[in-house]
């Protein structure tokens, strides 16, 4: 029972869940508790000790039934102990294995784990396609153009060994209707083809947590009926105009709420000892009431922003509402990206913030000539800046999700958001094409607390107000 345990947390690791020894050692201990053929019993066990949220769920659930159900003949077989462990079938499965391992000799290179996992040991293959999911592509810098091609190669490669494989294990299992064996060649045939097709789609298929905690806000209330609701990438200079005294008032407003809001004292509970210490100063009548303040905490901002295209018409008020209102927060910090990240806070420290809107272009460093790549953008931001980020900190996305086809990465996304209070995405273009062409905002979406459109001013003030307040 223990080598199986450690067998199957080993698989859960590969496949990306966070399982530690003493999770393990913990599971062990428990199993006396309950009856181990009880299946019910014994996979709650299992997701007590070694999923850490509900987010998790679904791929425990998938590795569980893989391990326990599809690579062995029963779940009563996986778990009971025996002198003879293996079933006549998987007996015949092994040796058909073996038979495709002396047939391939030394053109076996690669092969291995793709066996190992049809012989039921599924960690090493695991491991391969989590390595290929992760892969992150390096940019050419003399043609200055990056592909998935790693990535994509590494795949098709895996799913040659598939067919290869297939093809072996047809032919050898042609030979059991002449031995006469208790399982036919249809059913030998039937185990190749349905856990090949599986690997096949743990290969290609994406995996999403379960998110459904999700906050997708579609509508907000109309503010403003003329301009409010206009694409800010449609704005005239005198729409700019007044748009920007619209935004300048709420933030007048939202200072003044949020300056009451921080001030107001006695909010607190009863602190008696202290009532009772000053109490003295009236022959111990307590005449002065004192609380435990416990002032609101601010939070901190970390916006990360698309500056291609018509969704720096959106962060660009974003940005300036955002700084404007800083006494409000404990910190905010931004970066542009295209392709590549750069600090942009510098520019809004030493400069007022119109004037830095203007400077980002000019004095950050981006690329704009680079195409968007939001993959490439979360390995930057993960390898320079991944330390702004804290249990305080809200990050705050603004962008269209539109990645040129490149890989995406959301496994960053999910590390940031590991690290974050909250993840909130802010998209300029309407929720009837965020599943559009190169579009990978549904990807994205299973990894954030809160999704929202922001392309016009009644979105952007909604927002801004549920921000601060």
């Amino acid at each position: 029972m223990l080598d199986m345990i450690t067998k199957f947390s080993a698989c859960c690791k590969a496949a990306g869940l966070k399982v530690s020894p003493l999770e393990v050692i913990d599971c062990m201990s428990q199993l006396r508790h309950i009856d181990a053929t009880d299946e019910a019993a014994f996979r709650s066990l299992l997701m007590a000790n070694f999923i850490k949220s509900r987010r998790d769920q679904p791929r425990f659930l998938e590795i569980y039934h893989l391990f326990f159900h599809e690579l062995r003949t029963s779940f009563q077989d996986a778990v009971e102990e025996s002198d003879d462990p293996e079933t006549p079938k998987q007996k015949r499965v092994k040796e058909i294995i073996e038979k495709i391992r002396e047939e391939l000799g030394e053109n076996m290179e690669g092969l291995e784990n793709l066996l190992d996992y049809l012989g039921g040991d599924p960690e090493d293959f695991l491991n391969e396609v989590q390595e290929i999911h992760n892969m992150v592509e390096q940019r050419s810098m003399a043609i200055k153009v990056k592909s998935n091609m790693g990535q994509l190669s590494n795949r098709l490669s895996v799913m040659l060994k598939i067919n290869q494989i297939r093809q072996k294990a047809l032919q050898l299992a042609g030979d059991l209707d002449a031995e006469g064996d208790t399982f036919t060649r249809r059913e030998i045939e039937a185990y190749f083809a349905t856990m090949l097709d599986r690997s096949f789609d743990l290969l290609t298929r994406d995996k999403r947590p379960d998110n459904i905690a999700l906050k997708e806000v579609s509508r907000t209330d109309p503010r403003f009926f003329d301009i409010g609701e206009k694409p800010f990438a449609t704005l005239t200079p005198v729409e700019m105009e007044r748009t920007k005294e619209i935004t300048d008032r709420l933030v007048r407003k939202l200072k003044d709420m949020a300056t009451r809001r921080y001030a107001a004292r006695n909010k607190g509970v009863l602190d008696v000892r202290k009532t009772l210490r000053r109490a003295g100063r009236f022959q111990g009548v307590p005449l002065e009431l004192h609380f435990r303040d416990k002032p609101l905490r601010k939070g901190k901002i970390v916006a990360l922003c698309d500056v291609s295209g018509s969704v720096w018409s959106v962060a660009r008020f974003m940005l300036a509402i955002l700084y404007s209102l800083q006494e409000c927060f404990n910190g905010i910090k931004s970066y542009a990206f295209v392709s590549d990240v750069a600090d942009i806070t510098p520019l809004f420290k030493d400069n007022p913030v119109n004037e830095a809107i203007e400077k980002v272009f000019s004095e950050s460093g981006i690329d704009t000539r680079m195409l968007t790549d939001y993959g490439s953008s979360f390995v930057s931001f993960r390898e320079r800046h991944m330390q702004e980020l804290s249990t305080k900190t809200t990050l705050l996305i603004i962008g269209d999700a539109r990645s040129n086809y490149q890989n995406p990465h959301q496994e960053i996304l999910e590390e940031m958001r590991d690290r974050c209070r909250r993840v909130i995405w802010l998209n300029p273009e309407p929720m009837t094409t965020w599943s559009s062409g190169d579009s990978e905002m549904f990807t994205y979406k299973a990894h954030c607390h809160e999704i929202r459109p922001c392309r016009n001013l009644n979105q952007l003030v909604t927002f801004i107000e549920e921000l601060v307040l």
